[in-house]
């Protein structure tokens, strides 16, 4: 995009090349009218307020009583439907701020920005030098620019002399570059930019960081393209050689000695038996014997003892010694079943 640069005479100088990716944007309707309406809820103030029945002074009392009158029943004088009432449905305090993303933000002033610059109604000036704070020499200026309607001069910083010189001026407003919006912009017909202004726009709005991380991408990206593919290689036939010596530098793990490694057994020995460490055979569990059994004992005599104390001994069968009276047998049946039993006749 070509934009003309003037002198504060209202000469053309030279002409510019501007980013086609800022100001020659094609025009996005819907996206510019949502951020206008953004940008005006957020300057609202949300102070306005109106009183209901609870706040309206007065109607304490009861204006008649509840029956035998013919009128309608009723509880206070200040219920909406009477005069000097409260307000039903009325304003309240309340913020109308809502947040726009950065990037529509951003693409809403570019898209105002190009429109702008297509319309010729962007002007760049080389300087703001003449300008000394006074309101004839902002009114010369715009003068000589042929500047009749509204206009927003925005400057590279807060310029006090071009602020103070625009301040009596109607429809003229002073804005520096960082503040700039397209909401300001869609307020005034012209827009008189100095070239420094120009520039820091175009650098700041150039590129789209994508999130919070979009500086650290592009960044990583710029010195992955500036290094060369053979330090990229080098790098990782590096990295590969390393990894087989990690790897072989990896201590191993200590294994658990088991009861067959005795204290003759030689590391040599060790070594050379691998699988007979990883496999121990298992232990039996051996019973704790009486404490007659002595070191001394032999090992046939411990067998015995062994075998005896698992052997499980009969269990011995008590005899009743309180028998019942009525499961107790008669002494005259007793003698009756025994045959060999004798009378005391025939004993005699």
């Amino acid at each position: 995009m070509q934009v003309s640069v003037k002198n504060q005479s209202g000469d053309a100088l030279d002409s510019i090349e501007l980013n086609d990716g800022v100001f020659n944007v094609p025009m996005n309707q819907s996206l510019v009218h949502q951020a206008m309406v953004i940008y005006q809820g957020n300057k609202r103030h949300g102070t306005h307020d109106t009183k209901t029945r609870a706040q309206v002074s007065g109607g304490g009392r009861k204006p008649w009583i509840q029956k035998h009158t013919g009128r309608a029943r009723q509880g206070s004088t200040r219920s909406p439907q009477w005069r000097h009432g409260g307000v039903v449905f009325g304003p309240h305090p309340r913020s109308y701020r809502a947040a726009l993303p950065k990037r529509m933000k951003r693409q809403a002033l570019r898209c105002v920005l190009s429109d702008k610059a297509r319309q010729e109604r962007l002007l760049c000036l080389d300087s703001t030098s003449t300008i000394d704070g006074r309101t004839k020499s902002m009114a010369q200026l715009l003068e000589n620019l042929s500047v009749a309607g509204s206009a927003l001069v925005v400057t590279k910083g807060t310029d006090t002399q071009v602020v103070l010189a625009a301040s009596n001026l109607k429809k003229i407003w002073t804005l520096p570059v960082e503040h700039l919006n397209a909401l300001e912009l869609l307020s005034r017909d012209v827009v008189i930019m100095t070239v420094e202004a120009a520039r820091w726009v175009e650098e700041s709005l150039a590129n789209e960081p994508h999130g919070r991380r979009g500086a650290k991408w592009a960044a990583s990206a710029t010195a992955t393209e500036d290094a060369p593919a053979a330090e990229v290689v080098e790098t990782t036939e590096s990295e590969a050689a390393a990894e087989p010596v990690a790897e072989e530098a990896a201590p191993r793990p200590r294994r658990r000695a088991t009861a067959a490694t005795t204290e003759t057994e030689t590391s040599d020995a060790a070594i050379e038996s691998p699988a007979e460490e990883e496999a121990p055979e298992p232990r039996t569990r051996r019973r704790r014997t009486s404490a007659a059994t002595t070191e001394t004992e032999t090992p046939e005599a411990a067998a015995e003892t062994s075998a005896e104390e698992e052997a499980p001994k009969p269990r011995t069968r008590r005899r009743r010694t309180t028998a019942s009276t009525a499961d107790e047998p008669a002494p005259e049946a007793e003698v009756a079943e025994t045959p060999d039993a004798k009378t005391p006749e025939e004993e005699a």
